[in-house]
């Protein structure tokens, strides 16, 4: 007998994440009960937590504390198609046995096809161009002291080696750049396998034409890339966040970037998110913001709904989950 499904997730994050392909095939894997469910109308619908076995989720997933798992006395696993779980999980998960999933591995591709994106245009120093021809200033690329990176031959520094950062590794090595790494976990042995340099986080900053930024928001994180760190980047350098506003010291930031128009930031996330209605951020012409579109938007959620199926997949044939998520691996999460 098949095991009892719901899905329990905002409605619009549900058109996004599950269409009627992965509709169609978790259909085939399990008894779907009800009609997909919200925070709110759960609820309303009592009998459909107490029947579920399995829950298929994503954004606006409901907390699981004790009050929400004593209503469903039944739940063995929640496939999570989305990234971060941490605004959901509780103590009582842990302590219930309760298998879970993300889907932060699917969320980690368009992240890193953005940044690699962001990275050669930067390089190409694009923003620079669009925003001087925008304002009516000349064009030519060829004048004195102005300075194009490329690609061939520049240096390109990765803080934190993540799911992402490993992706945006991938990605770049297919370029004629020197990758210059940040990364706690990694090791000598471990860069010379991927043909990179491990080097300190001011060194980073110091020898990079371009910053990539992808560490975890934790509290030990918060802050950790320092107004003098920007400051010390080279002339025309470009700096990237995708990761998490708060792990920049934002007002040091802008100072700096107020005060050195060479250099160039993309920002797909800030502290706060979105920038406060008279944030510095919006007039400076060296900032590009973008409201949080580097992870997955639309289409491309269907590939987190599909990771989410083949972790239930795995799970009802009692084979290793590939995303799996343990307590020891969520307190590592962002």
């Amino acid at each position: 007998m098949k095991k009892k499904a719901i899905f329990l997730l905002d409605r619009t994050n549900f058109d996004n994440i599950y269409g009627p392909d992965e509709i169609k095939e978790i259909g085939e894997l399990v008894q779907i009960i009800g009609e997909p469910q919200t925070r709110e109308t759960i609820g309303e619908n009592p009998h459909l937590l107490e029947e579920a076995e399995i829950i298929f989720s994503g954004w606006g997933m409901a907390v699981l504390d004790g009050e929400f798992l004593s209503r469903a006395p039944r739940l063995e696993a929640v496939f999570y198609g989305a990234g971060s779980i941490r605004y959901f999980i509780t103590d009582e998960v842990w302590e219930r046995g309760l298998t879970v999933t993300s889907s932060y591995a699917a969320n980690a591709i368009p992240v890193a096809e953005f940044c690699a994106a962001a990275l050669i245009l930067g390089l190409k120093q694009v923003p620079f161009f669009a925003s001087r021809l925008a304002g009516g200033g000349p064009s030519d690329w060829n004048r004195e002291g102005t300075v194009i990176h490329g690609a061939y031959g520049s240096t390109v520094g990765l803080v934190s080696l993540g799911m992402i950062g490993k992706h945006v590794l991938k990605l770049m090595k297919s370029f004629d750049v020197k990758i210059l790494v940040y990364s706690q976990s990694m090791t000598e042995e471990q860069a010379a396998r991927e043909g990179v340099e491990s080097v300190s986080l001011e060194e980073l900053f110091r020898r990079s034409d371009a910053v990539s930024i992808h560490t975890a928001n934790l509290p030990e994180t918060r802050g950790m890339i320092t107004g003098e760190l920007i400051a010390s980047m080279k002339k025309h350098a470009l700096l990237i966040n995708t990761s998490r506003g708060a792990v920049i010291e934002e007002g040091r930031m802008i100072d700096v970037l107020s005060e050195r128009a060479d250099l160039t930031a993309i920002l797909d996330v800030t502290d706060p998110e979105p920038p406060e209605a008279r944030s510095p951020l919006y007039p400076l012409p060296n900032v590009i913001l973008t409201p949080h579109i580097a992870g997955s938007l639309k289409t491309e959620c269907r590939r987190m709904g599909q990771y989410a199926i083949d972790d239930c997949r795995r799970y009802l044939a009692g084979e290793p989950l590939a995303y799996g998520i343990d307590k020891k691996t969520f307190e590592r999460m962002a």
